[in-house]
């Protein structure tokens, strides 16, 4: 069963930076596309960023030249660097991958404040 494990979120200052993994039990470069997802409290969760396996990324407008998106396919790890942190990006954030099947990982907590 593939696996989807997160890591690197916590506590950031406004303006700030931090970068957040999704290690998978499985070759990335198998998967149609990963991506990353969010849920801010009472929210549903939403799109963030995605990139396909040719390597193509596309972002939520309002994270635009804030995120980066990335792989690193042997570490079959995939990335998400969030500069410029404000507090609307407070959320939980979760890998995503598609094959045949969808994969979710567990989720790992950004909360952004002073």
């Amino acid at each position: 069963q593939v696996q989807l494990v997160e890591s690197g979120g916590g506590l950031v200052q406004p303006g700030g930076s931090l970068s957040v993994s999704c290690a998978v039990s499985e070759s990335i470069v198998s998967f149609s596309y990963m991506a990353w997802y969010r849920q801010a409290p009472g929210k549903q969760r939403e799109w963030v960023a995605t990139i396909l396996s040719g390597g193509s990324t596309n972002y939520l407008d309002s994270v635009k030249g804030r995120f980066t998106i990335s792989r690193d396919n042997a570490k079959n790890t995939v990335y998400l660097q969030m500069n410029s942190l404000n507090p609307e990006d407070t959320a939980v954030y979760y890998c995503h991958a598609a094959r045949l099947y969808l994969y979710w990982g567990q989720g790992i907590r950004v909360t952004v404040s002073s």
